[in-house]
């Protein structure tokens, strides 16, 4: 309810569909009574970041949409940022994945998370052409960007499929990207075209050792790895990743150090039952094909 009315203000001049995903304030109330004409489909139980756009990906192609664009609930066009990114893939088809470049709320500086994914490795000259004063390309592909303003194309819906379900919530994007410069497309920012995020800068956390948080990392980090279509080792990784996991635990257990051997051994099976949908996921994200929607 914070962001949502500035959020939706600012996509006034498109269709847009709405997914609430069981939220527990007044956001589906506020959303009828002031904005009727959106599509807004009430969910009875929080499906997850990718499995929530899933749906709205489905419902826009079946309408017959070239060009889905995935917006969070916190962030907010700025002028013409859509039609320039519309026009842009439509030229450039290949950019499976394009994306504005990402602004604070206060308008004063770049996106913390944004600015990472922009750096030198990723990006090459992006921010030395700003500083230098350099003629900006058109374009800069990078080999991740976050999916708070995301436009896709359907090509790439059709070839890669939308957001895999074995991921929840967080690193839905990253394998998406994997998949996308897997199957040839290119991910790309437009270097004049902006998104406000209107969110908190907040420091990372490292989760204390074996708390729920620690293994909730764990398998996220599990999940980004091993189920990279673009590694062709992954899978053979993948047991020895559990292999060495197995070992760790027994040698705590050798060792009497209980505390570490009830730990490892926990994320031993946690990651053990994660390995038959990692595996699946993998052989499945390599094929082309509308997957997931």
């Amino acid at each position: 309810m914070h962001w949502l009315d500035q959020c939706l203000k600012s996509c006034a001049d498109y269709p847009v569909i709405i997914i609430d995903n069981a939220s527990i304030d007044n956001t589906v109330a506020f959303i009828e009574q002031n904005y009727p004409n959106v599509i807004l489909f009430k969910q009875k139980e929080n499906l997850g970041f990718g499995q929530a756009n899933n749906l709205g990906i489905r419902y826009a192609l079946d309408k017959g949409a070239e060009h889905v664009f995935l917006l969070n609930q916190d962030a907010y066009l700025v002028d013409t940022v859509l039609n320039d990114l519309v026009a842009f893939q439509k030229k450039q088809p290949k950019h499976g994945i394009l994306s504005p470049i990402h602004i604070t709320g206060d308008q004063i500086k770049l996106d913390k998370n944004f600015s990472i994914f922009m750096r030198k490795e990723c990006s090459g000259q992006f921010y030395s052409d700003f500083v230098l004063g350099n003629t900006l390309k058109a374009v800069y592909e990078v080999p991740f960007i976050n999916a708070a303003a995301w436009l896709i194309s359907k090509a790439c819906l059709e070839t890669v499929g939308g957001f895999d379900p074995l991921f929840f919530h967080y690193a839905e994007d990253d394998n998406y990207c994997q998949r996308v410069l897997y199957h040839g497309f290119k991910i790309g920012v437009l270097p004049q075209s902006y998104v406000i995020h209107d969110r908190a800068e907040r420091k990372p956390i490292q989760p204390k050792k074996y708390t729920e948080a620690y293994f909730a990392l764990a398998i996220r980090k599990f999940k980004v790895r091993f189920a990279d279509v673009n590694n062709k080792e992954a899978l053979r990784q993948l047991r020895l990743k559990l292999k060495y996991a197995k070992k760790q635990y027994l040698k705590a257990a050798f060792l009497l150090s209980f505390y570490n051997y009830k730990g490892l051994k926990k994320e031993y099976k946690t990651l053990k039952k994660l390995e038959k949908a990692v595996r699946q996921s993998y052989a499945v994200n390599k094929t082309k094909g509308s997957h997931y929607i």
